[in-house]
């Protein structure tokens, strides 16, 4: 067993083990897990806020009250165990700053959780129980209670016991025990947690406010997107009718969202068939909008028709992403109970973030080229708005770096969640940003009159598509006089240097 205290590797365990998200904390034969001197079982941990004030434990009304109830919590040892009496199964729970006050050591030694022999002679304690010391904030706390094996019982149960919450904090949950004999041992039932508003845990409850808002923002972005679809129509090009699915595929997912959490909040159980749905929805809103982007980013419908042999490569790369993106956020969000470690969330993890690297790689590649291309062949309008579309990823890209940064600082200084109360802002923040980047493509490519003048061009396209090196050696000629104009020898100069009549009037525009 390792010098540090016992109690504080438990709640570690909750940082690495993914704590169990829902409020109604269902136990269907947990084993229990050897720790040092002690044998465990996690039963859950939540940020939970104090009850509202005016509530007593003897009069809990349906709102404003804050609980942690125990119903039919049941210990099961098998029958060729059962042949003596045991030592207590007991049940600790404790707010997140009280770590210290759980385990001991005799001598300075190392530190237990159970009370030893040595212990025991010293009086701090009862051999064979938990060790646990009052609270400096109340005495009441931490809470232990438990229960025993008589001979020959097969099964012992917790009598139901309701735990008010007086003082916000993040609350844990173990059950254990003391007794080597006691092997085989499986614990069953459920923990309700409660929060004053409702059974969404404490870290949780924010996101659904921030769901109803971000469902709005959506909504006035779509009223503004398709009323200039409905006002110009007729020159609708491919690439609005994609960020057309983009928004609708949005509103649908923040709105899921949205029902999700209010759905959980109202019952404690997280609506599977919703949450599966939002998970699907916002996904592929993710890989439509990546591969916009990348398309966009290659000239797609704006200075190329095809995207000739990369269409494959590009259909394969956005199809991966979504299945290992599916896969990570069924698995982080489908259930009451997560129970991954920290490598197998890793392991899902990395997948992702090494496809958002490769897009984000061929994203400003592509977008090289084609700025390159565009001023060779001098069409400033399409130049311009590339231009604007290159900064506004360049930003995007700088500021999700700094975010990641400060979510590695954040996380790396809040072992035990103490900072749950703050939680919510890291998986918004990404929210935020992909709206915001979506709102400024919106602005860019905004149906309009002038919308044809992005579109792809045959006459634009002919000189384009051959190498850079060639465009750069040809010095784009001005624009011809009407003396050049009547000479008959300045017809090839302008079919040589490829300016056709469209980015003559394109220039002129300008």
């Amino acid at each position: 067993m390792s010098r540090l205290d016992s109690i504080s590797a438990l709640s570690l365990l909750c940082f690495w083990f993914l704590c169990i998200e829902a409020s109604v904390h269902e136990y269907a034969g947990e084993r229990f897990v050897s720790k040092g001197n002690a044998f465990v079982v996690h039963g859950g941990s939540e940020g939970i806020y104090s009850s509202f004030p005016n509530q007593t434990e003897t009069t809990i009304s349906a709102n404003g009250d804050s609980y942690i109830r125990f119903e039919r919590i049941t210990f099961r040892r098998p029958k060729e165990f059962s042949n003596s009496s045991s030592g207590l199964v007991q049940a600790i729970v404790f707010e997140v700053e009280d770590r210290e006050m759980i385990g001991g050591s005799a001598y300075g030694g190392q530190r237990a959780v159970c009370c030893s022999a040595d212990l025991a002679k010293l009086g701090a304690c009862s051999q064979g129980e938990v060790i646990h010391r009052p609270s400096s904030r109340d005495p009441s706390w931490p809470q232990v209670f438990g229960i025993s094996f008589n001979i020959d019982e097969l099964a012992a149960t917790l009598p139901s016991k309701l735990i008010q919450i007086t003082k916000t904090g993040m609350y844990n949950l173990y059950f254990i025990h003391c007794d080597p004999n006691l092997k085989e041992l499986v614990v069953e039932g459920k923990t309700v947690w409660k929060n004053p508003t409702g059974y969404l845990p404490g870290r949780m409850a924010p996101l659904m406010n921030f769901y109803g808002f971000m469902s709005l923002a959506f909504v006035i972005l779509a009223i503004f997107w398709f009323s200039q679809n409905a006002r110009f129509w007729r020159e609708v090009l491919p690439l609005q009718n994609c960020i057309t699915l983009v928004i609708t595929l949005g509103m649908l997912e923040m709105a899921l969202w949205y029902f999700e959490y209010a759905e959980f909040n109202e019952t404690g159980i997280r609506p599977t068939g919703i949450t599966v749905w939002a998970v699907t929805f916002g996904t592929v809103k993710r890989t439509v909008a990546r591969l916009i982007i990348l398309m966009v980013s290659m000239g797609y419908g704006v200075v190329r028709p095809t995207l000739g042999g990369l269409t494959s490569k590009v259909i394969m790369l956005g199809m991966t992403f979504f299945l290992a993106s599916e896969v990570l956020e069924l698995v982080e969000n489908v259930g009451a109970v997560s129970d991954l470690s920290g490598k197998a969330r890793l392991f899902l993890v990395l997948p992702v973030a090494i496809l958002d690297a490769f897009f984000i790689l061929w994203i400003f590649t592509s977008l090289s080229a084609t700025l390159n291309k565009l001023q060779a062949r001098r069409m400033m309008v399409k130049l311009d708005i590339y231009r604007k579309f290159t900064n506004a990823l360049a930003v995007a890209v700088i500021v999700s770096v700094g975010w990641i940064c400060y979510e590695l600082y954040f996380k790396s200084n809040d072992a035990y969640n103490e900072q749950w109360q703050n939680a919510w802002i890291i998986p918004a923040f990404w929210q935020v940003l992909s709206f915001s980047l979506l709102c400024v493509i919106c602005t860019l490519w905004a149906p309009s009159q002038n919308s044809m003048r992005y579109t792809y061009s045959e006459d634009a396209s002919e000189e384009f598509d051959k190498d850079d090196t060639t465009l750069t050696l040809i010095k784009p000629s001005p624009i011809p006089s009407k003396n050049v104009r009547s000479s008959p020898e300045a017809i090839p100069v302008a079919s040589v240097n490829g300016v056709s009549n469209g980015d003559l009037e394109e220039d002129k525009t300008e």
